[in-house]
């Protein structure tokens, strides 16, 4: 069947409507604030399901609220092959950032339904819930509650702003918490043929080099001191003298100051991380221009590929940690360690996307990711998957998210190749117009 004459290609006007809705509905006066299992999550899961199901496609949701849009294929009982990404974002960031993933499937399959595409097996796109841990301190809660893996604890993790329960929240949206909490699992890797996440690259690397797309290698597994604190003592700013402080704004910046010196120095060594310090700050409430801080709030997100890296890394945190309590004469609570870990992409899949791209003319590399993705849970889980990169000017998690959608077009031209590869569907090298138009 010539699938070019019947208008197989992927929805490009739908792509574009869905990306202007998204902003319309969760522009917060700065940026995109789509939190999770809050309104904005909620709502853009509303509009992916609505247009889904205008487009033919089956629409279903599991106890925790993720969102599964089907195109039927001949078999139904066979392993499923699988797209998406997540739907919400941290507070006042970017479009793009997850939201690319579910549009690029959604245009896929509603423009293979518009040419009446029938699959030898279903192609699903999940748009997945609570993959931003800004809102709560959980990695990846949609997709673990997919597989039947996140637990009791998770589920009474409070959301940073409202204080509110992940179970609060999940029931508020539609879910089930208690069927969660049973692990009941919604996904199989048995079912699973594979998991392809596009989605944009939240650094540099693409946008200052000559590729559009990135074939995703691996992605970075995460150690994190969420909730760490610097315990000092108030004191009069004029009347303390420097020998009789314990200032936590001071141990704070040489608490900083010996991480960075760290982390450059395992770099040296041949060690592939980052080191973070995302949040540091005095008690509003408790501190004043005229005191000497008694007490700082801070965190540290490490990452890297390797969980040797990650154990050298903390393994100075700690020995940084005793000699600034030392030094400063203050205490360092590090709180609770949360982790995730690193997952290796899937070789076939990787093969697969990079020939998709150099028969579609799609300037491409292979690369790391140092974000933390859906993928790495499927892949954790057994199921085949791979990540494709789509160029983005200034970063991620901000405002400036500038993906061009030409270059989403020519990503998605991949993207379909390979799902229409696993699903059976002979496809054109080229399913968009704006495929070869490098």
């Amino acid at each position: 069947m010539n699938l070019r004459a019947q208008r197989a290609e992927p929805d490009e006007a739908l792509a574009a409507s869905l990306f202007a809705q998204l902003a319309a509905q969760s522009h917060d006066g700065v940026g995109m604030t789509r939190d999770s299992y809050g309104d904005g999550e909620n709502a853009a899961h509303a509009l992916f399901a609505v247009t889904a199901g205008r487009h033919g496609l089956e629409v279903r949701r599991d106890a925790a609220s993720n969102l599964y849009l089907t195109l039927p294929g001949r078999e139904r009982m066979a392993p499923a092959v699988m797209t998406g990404s997540h739907l919400d974002s941290v507070p006042r960031g970017g479009n793009y950032d997850g939201a690319a993933g579910v549009v690029a499937g959604l245009a896929i399959l509603a423009g293979w339904r518009r040419a009446g595409v029938v699959p030898e097996r279903d192609v699903t796109v999940m748009a997945i819930r609570a993959e931003e841990s800004a809102w709560f301190p959980v990695s990846y809660a949609g997709s673990k509650a997919a597989f039947g893996l996140l637990d009791a604890a998770a589920l009474n993790a409070r959301r940073a702003d409202t204080g509110r329960t992940l179970a609060d929240h999940m029931r508020a949206a539609g879910g089930d918490p208690d069927v969660v909490t049973a692990g009941v699992a919604t996904l199989t890797a048995a079912d699973i043929d594979c998991f392809v996440e596009l989605h944009i690259e939240q650094g540099p690397v693409l946008e200052e080099g000559a590729d559009v797309l990135g074939v995703v290698t691996g992605i970075c597994g995460s150690q994190r001191y969420r909730h760490a604190t610097i315990q000092g003592q108030y004191a009069h700013s004029g009347a303390t003298p420097r020998s009789h402080r314990h200032d936590a704004v001071v141990a704070a910046a040489a608490l900083v100051t010996a991480l960075q010196r760290a982390w450059v120095a395992l770099e040296a060594a041949g060690h592939e991380l980052t080191v973070t310090v995302g949040q540091c700050m005095t008690d509003a409430a408790q501190a004043d221009f005229s005191k000497v801080s008694g007490h700082v709030a801070f965190s540290i997100d490490m990452r890297s590929r390797s969980r040797e890296t990650l154990d050298a890394m903390d393994a100075a945190v700690q020995a940084i940690r005793t000699d600034v309590m030392q030094a400063c004469r203050v205490e360092i609570d590090l709180g609770p360690v949360t982790a995730s870990a690193a997952a290796a992409m899937d070789p076939v899949l990787q093969v697969m996307l990079a020939a998709a791209a150099a028969e579609a003319g799609v300037p491409a590399r292979a690369m790391p990711s140092g974000a933390g993705h859906d993928a790495a849970l499927f892949a954790a889980q057994g199921v085949p998957a791979a990540m494709l990169f789509v160029r983005n000017a200034h970063g991620s998690h901000n405002p400036d998210e500038s993906m061009r959608l030409d270059d989403f077009a020519r990503a998605t031209c991949v993207l379909a190749s390979v799902l229409g590869a696993r699903a059976g569907v002979s496809l054109p090298n080229a399913t968009w117009n704006s495929c070869q138009s490098v």
